[in-house]
């Protein structure tokens, strides 16, 4: 069901718009958003323990998104709440936020955050072959997407990518560190949906090495204040 919306003449970029006519919309105190209103299901058909899960008795049903309202009501989505992390120091942390900044840069393919019961946040990133080869043929550096992966003069160019995403973010918000992977996500490991959405669990099974090497020693101790 349809819950808001971006109008022609009323609109903000980045939002799913203001709630629809005959719609309540409110954030609970752990930042999911809840709707109310007559449209909503009354419950999954002879499953309540289901029904009580996503929906209260006074009718406000959960939806599984993070987000907020804006001062002129705009409804802003930025995350499912199942892919919060929460790190060591029970600080909640929205990942998607911080993947879409990462991949602002035309250098980065995709990113995955982690850091569920980490002391700090880390990313994985992949490269993307076409920017990276016309950036370092100019750079006069040889090799394919594999081996660039792993040239330090590479990694500092990634390292401003993530230096960038930091910059308006909370201590632990942060990427502390992150891996840059020798391959793009694909469709074939299962890492990716036919959408073009990648399947976190798949990727942080396929990658376990390179996360374990992200909370080794000395770094495992990064002070999240």
């Amino acid at each position: 069901t349809a819950a808001s919306t971006n109008r022609p003449d009323v609109y903000r970029f980045g939002s799913v718009g203001q709630p629809l006519p005959g719609f309540e919309v409110r954030i609970a105190d752990d930042g999911e958003i809840e709707l109310r209103s007559e449209t909503v299901f009354q419950g999954y058909y002879k499953d309540p323990e289901a029904t009580a899960a996503v929906l209260g008795e006074d009718g406000w049903l959960k939806t599984g998104d993070i987000g907020h309202l804006d001062e002129d009501g705009f409804l802003h989505i930025t995350d499912r709440k199942k892919d919060i992390l929460v790190t060591a120091g029970g600080k909640n942390v929205a990942p998607q936020n911080i993947e879409n900044d990462l991949k602002t840069s035309k250098y980065v393919s995709q990113a995955v955050v982690v850091g569920d019961a980490k002391p700090y946040v880390a990313a994985l990133l992949t490269l993307d072959p076409v920017e990276i080869g016309r950036w370092a043929e100019a750079q006069g550096i040889d090799g394919d997407p594999a081996a660039l992966a792993t040239d330090e003069r590479v990694r500092m160019l990634i390292q401003d990518v993530v230096d960038e995403a930091n910059r308006e973010r909370s201590r632990f918000e942060q990427v502390k560190r992150f891996a840059v992977l020798p391959r793009d996500f694909t469709m074939e490991a299962g890492e990716i949906t036919p959408t073009l959405k990648v399947r976190r669990r798949a990727v942080q099974e396929h990658f376990a090495g390179e996360i374990d090497a992200l909370y080794s020693e000395p770094h495992a101790r990064a002070d999240e204040s």
